[in-house]
């Protein structure tokens, strides 16, 4: 074999060292071929993806340190779980509890318990649609209608109509996660069974307001997932206890939802914000895994940020980018599958904006990498509204978005998300749980423009070097309208 020949295999190696996030033996196999070989036009593809190297280490580094924050806040700060007799017997039963810490604001758990249970949470997920996959979800309150404005639920007629029109679209949709809420003319258990009929692919419930019996029927199929909750502002939510116990208990694969937004309910720096949500979710798990051992979990975190006025906005260039970092969390460093929400919109009506919005943020998550998103088809509203008409726009433009990336050169490399480090994360959040609020916490205060300063510093690398510029995206319109920092 040729000299330029094996750099091609080495620098192929490299490409996969990167899709393995092993950033650290890329580098080695790209200054390898940069020592030895002369070829130009091979050299500029290596310094392209070279001189992304120390971004990529640095990043995963901070991911890294998520993980080992998100254990010491259930060890060192704890949950405040002490109102709440069932899940304290729980705990106290299987002797997780550590009443040798003194030092801890809440109820502390042993750090080898919570590894324990983690290592028992399956890596490999039932029914897995696979990386970078899209579908609907949120359960929003609100069926949007063209020709109708009052705001309702979906009838039964209309969730007739739904189920058939997703399930003709699923070359693109990958998951159906229970897409608006359903009036009274059907159950929730009724729309778990015409999804059943009509969608073959991964499907998404709740199960909170279904009997014993009805919860059954996801248990042993590998295409349900069952969304369910526990925890918010390291406290539990108490209506939430006793569903989430017989979900885990009966077997069905877990949902672990987590909905903290920063500033408001989590920590205001993105590193806090993914920590906070990352010890909340582990939680779940941990108490998953103690009353049933090895049941599938999915790691749901679900960061949200807000617009001016404090609400949750989909619209915000922020939304899609600490999403993918969540998602970068588990894919790069934990393992568990993952599902995150994007490619939405806050905009109510159904207009070229709020479809362009949503297709932007969906391949600015494509782009960084993801496993599962949920809320990227037919969402308005930031979550508030369901819309048959732009489910059908977002998915021919999801058609068209797929194609062009599976064309794309496949040589580009992991795109670095410069992630800002935050030294003060854990601290931020004991002084959180501390004064009970993030909007008291100094922490938060002083992190008030982090989420904007790390927009700032992608797009500046944004303006020097794009990866997919045949496929438009957040940060690619940005920097193309000239608004370094919207």
């Amino acid at each position: 074999m040729k000299m330029n020949q094996q750099a091609e295999v080495l620098f192929n190696t490299g490409i996969q060292f990167e899709n393995e996030y092993n950033f650290e033996k890329a580098k080695r196999t790209y200054a390898e071929i940069l020592q030895h070989i002369k070829d130009e036009p091979l050299l500029e593809k290596v310094r392209w993806r070279m001189e992304d190297m120390d971004g990529l280490i640095a990043e995963k580094t901070i991911y890294q340190r998520i993980e080992e924050n998100g254990k010491r806040v259930l060890t060192d700060i704890g949950m405040n779980i002490a109102e709440n007799q069932t899940l304290m017997d729980i705990l106290m039963e299987a002797d997780a509890i550590d009443f040798d810490n003194e030092t801890a604001i809440f109820i502390p758990l042993k750090r080898d318990y919570i590894d324990s249970c983690l290592e028992q949470v399956p890596r490999q997920m039932p029914g897995d649609p696979g990386l970078n996959t899209f579908g609907t979800g949120a359960t929003p309150p609100f069926l949007k209608r063209a020709t109708d404005d009052e705001l309702r639920a979906a009838s039964h007629d209309e969730y007739e109509r739904i189920t058939q029109i997703v399930g003709e679209q699923q070359d693109v949709v990958s998951i159906f996660s229970l897409p608006v809420a359903n009036d009274k003319s059907i159950s929730l258990f009724e729309v778990a069974q015409l999804m059943e009929k009509r969608f073959s692919g991964l499907k998404m419930t709740a199960t909170n307001r279904m009997s014993d019996d009805e919860v059954t029927f996801l248990k042993g199929k590998d295409h349900w997932v069952d969304g369910t909750s526990l925890i918010t502002s390291l406290a539990p939510m108490g209506t939430m206890v006793e569903p989430f116990l017989r979900s885990a208990r009966t077997g069905n694969n877990l949902l672990l939802l987590d909905l903290t937004i920063a500033g408001m309910s989590g920590g205001g720096s993105p590193e806090s914000l993914l920590t906070q949500i990352h010890a909340q979710v582990m939680f779940m798990m941990v108490m998953a895994q103690t009353v049933n051992p090895g049941v599938s979990c999915i790691h749901g975190g679900i960061p949200g940020v807000t617009e001016m006025g404090g609400d949750l906005s989909y619209s915000s260039p922020h939304q899609p980018l600490i999403n993918a970092a969540m998602a970068r969390v588990n894919t790069w460093i934990t393992g568990f599958p993952s599902a995150q929400s994007g490619g939405s919109t806050s905009l109510t009506d159904v207009t070229l904006q709020a479809v362009s919005e949503s297709e932007l943020s969906r391949n600015s998550l494509r782009k960084y990498g993801v496993h599962i998103v949920r809320h990227a088809l037919g969402a308005l509203g930031s979550l508030n509204f369901f819309s048959l008409e732009k489910f059908l726009e977002d998915c021919e433009r999801e058609r068209r978005s797929k194609q062009i990336f599976t064309e794309s050169p496949k040589d580009r490399g992991v795109i670095p998300m410069y992630f800002p480090a935050d030294d003060q994360a854990l601290a931020g959040i004991r002084e959180i749980a501390e004064k009970g609020n993030p909007k008291s916490a100094d922490h938060t205060l002083k992190n008030v423009d982090s989420f904007r300063l790390w927009e700032s510093t992608i797009n500046a690398a944004a303006k020097k070097k794009l990866y997919y510029p045949q496929l438009n995206d957040t940060v690619i319109e940005i920097v193309g309208r000239g608004e370094m920092i919207p």
